[in-house]
C-alpha cells in the first residue's frame, strides 16, 4: 500500500457509496493475490482469469455485505474459493450430462522446507488430488487456519486437517522422487552405498 492510498476500510466505505475509483484501488491491491489463489485451485489459466473477474464482479455487487469481521483480502478469497468450486461443480455436472448423451448415441467410454525448486513444487501441488490440493493451498500457502479453510471449502475442520496432512505426505513423496531422479540423471551415487 502506498503512502497516498487510503486503508481498506475507507476504500470499502467509499465504494459502497458508489465511488468506482475506490473500488479500482481495491482491485489493483488484491487482483494478483486473488488470481494466485484461483490458479492454484483451478489449475487452468483461463478458468483462473474468469474466476478472478467473477470474484471482483461479485465483490462489487456484495460489498455492502462486507462486515469487516475478517480482512478484505480474506473476504475476497472466500468469494474466489466459492467461485472456483462452483465452476468445478458446474463443469462436473456438464461432463456427466455429456457422458450420458454420448453413451446413448455412441459408446461411453514446497511448501516443503526447501526441497525442490519452486517450479517442481508448484507442479507437484498441481498434481495433488483436488480436495487435498484445495485444503493445502488455503492452509499452507495462504496461511488460513484449518477452521477458516474448512469454512471456505464447506468441509469439517477434521477433514481439512486430514486433507492437508495427505497433501503434505504426497508432496514429500513426489519431491523425493523428483530429487532422486535428478540425482540419477546427474550421475550422483546414492547416499550410503559402498564404492
Amino acid at each position: 500500500m502506498g503512502y497516498d492510498e487510503p486503508p481498506d476500510s475507507d476504500l470499502v466505505a467509499a465504494a459502497i457509496g458508489g465511488d468506482v475509483p475506490s473500488f479500482e484501488i481495491i482491485y489493483r491491491r488484491y487482483a494478483a493475490r486473488v488470481y494466485g489463489l484461483c490458479i492454484r485451485l483451478a489449475r487452468n489459466a483461463a478458468d483462473a482469469q474468469d474466476c478472478t473477474q467473477e470474484t471482483f464482479i461479485k465483490a462489487w455487487r456484495q460489498l455492502h455485505h462486507f462486515r469487516g469481521d475478517a480482512s478484505l483480502g480474506t473476504w475476497l478469497h472466500r468469494i474466489a474459493v466459492n467461485e472456483v468450486l462452483g465452476r468445478k461443480r458446474r463443469a462436473s455436472a456438464e461432463e456427466r450430462r455429456l457422458l450420458v448423451v454420448q453413451s446413448r448415441s455412441v459408446r461411453a467410454e514446497g511448501y516443503v522446507d526447501g526441497h525442490g525448486e519452486l517450479e517442481e513444487v508448484e507442479r507437484a501441488i498441481g498434481c495433488l488430488p483436488e480436495r487435498a490440493r484445495q485444503a493445502f493451498v488455503l492452509h499452507r500457502i495462504y496461511g488460513y487456519t484449518h477452521e477458516e479453510a474448512a469454512g471456505m471449502l464447506n468441509i469439517a475442520t477434521g477433514t481439512c486437517k486430514a486433507q492437508v496432512h495427505r497433501a503434505s505426505r504426497l508432496l514429500l513423496e513426489a519431491l523425493r522422487i523428483t530429487d532422486t531422479a535428478a540425482a540419477t540423471a546427474r550421475g550422483e551415487s546414492r547416499v550410503g552405498t559402498d564404492d
